[in-house]
């Protein structure tokens, strides 16, 4: 089975790219990247208020905390961009060293979070990221957390909502494919976009894994809306960002990408399990070993049923 063409992930040591960049790193005037290779928070200051973007996971809130002191910024608002564990582990640490900090997430993601069966999950993964890192030579900071953390009494942003920070125009879009509750970051006057997974898994000069884990068309779709907005700066949550040609070129190629892998498993007559297990051998391994067995499988089972799936009529 063709899966989508990529350069062999086993040409590239990916391990090189681990100490590339230092943390923090300034990407533009009042526009900084925290955390760690692994781990990418935004953080953008205005005149008046400042809103880091990703909450991360519990191993890495300690360094960024020092990363931002390091800038001497405390941050006014905190973004969760959607409810995946990689995504929301930081947050009660964030809460406690700052207990004025407003969340903001997308419409659907508390709902998700204090789903029953959330909790337990997001612990199982905070846990095995937290080894993970360790195993990397970057030290967690804090034990995992027990349980999921709650967005309890968070702002929530609808599609187009804007925040004036000062000076700093932010606006909220949100975007379907990927997760409930997904919601990217626009800012306008630095042509920047926040857009957390929206590309899928990033391998650093291999490609993307697709990620459409609710709804294909929608992943599609938010793809073509991002790249018309024309950003020179895209921030992702893991590997890093791209600006430039990189930056514009990466809307083609993840839908590219996408495409293909859609197309690949429509027209494989094998069985859902067969497929699962060859996505599962090709994509986990390198950068993608930092999430269990079992979600990535979960993973592999939720693209391969909506690869597959009647499309329904939009009209």
């Amino acid at each position: 089975m063709v899966i989508g063409k990529m350069t062999d992930l086993a040409d590239l040591d990916w391990r090189s790219n681990i100490s590339a960049l230092s943390f923090p790193h300034e990407a533009g005037p009042g526009l900084w990247i925290l955390g760690n290779y692994f781990f990418n928070l935004y953080l953008a200051q205005g005149e008046q208020a400042s809103i880091l973007i990703e909450a991360g996971v519990s191993a890495i809130a300690d360094s960024v905390k020092a990363q931002l002191e390091q800038i001497a910024i405390t941050p006014t608002f905190l973004v969760v961009t959607h409810p995946h564990a990689d995504h929301v582990t930081g947050i009660d640490a964030f809460r406690e060293f700052y207990p004025h900090i407003i969340l903001i997430a997308g419409k659907g993601a508390p709902e998700f979070l204090a789903h029953p069966k959330s909790g337990k999950s997001i612990a199982v993964e905070d846990r095995h990221m937290s080894e993970f890192l360790r195993s990397q030579g970057i030290i967690p900071g804090r034990i995992p957390v027990p349980e999921g953390p709650t967005l309890e009494n968070c702002l929530v942003a609808a599609d187009g909502d804007e925040m004036d920070l000062g000076g700093l125009t932010v606006r909220f879009l949100e975007v379907g494919g990927h997760s409930p509750g997904k919601i990217v970051v626009h800012i306008p006057e630095k042509r920047a976009l926040l857009l957390s997974d929206s590309l899928g898994f990033r391998y650093p000069g291999r490609g993307f894994l697709p990620l459409f884990l609710t709804n294909r068309a929608d992943y599609i779709d938010t793809l073509a809306r991002l790249e018309r907005l024309s950003a020179e700066f895209v921030g992702l949550a893991h590997q890093g960002y791209l600006v430039g040609r990189d930056a514009a070129g990466a809307f083609a190629q993840a839908g590219l990408q996408a495409q293909q892998l859609i197309k690949a498993i429509q027209e494989d007559q094998r069985s859902e399990e067969a497929l699962v297990v060859d996505l599962f051998q090709k994509y986990y391994r390198d950068e993608l070993l930092l999430y269990t067995e079992g979600n990535i499988m979960n993973c592999m089972r939720l693209i391969v049923k909506r690869a597959r799936e009647q499309e329904k009529s939009r009209s």
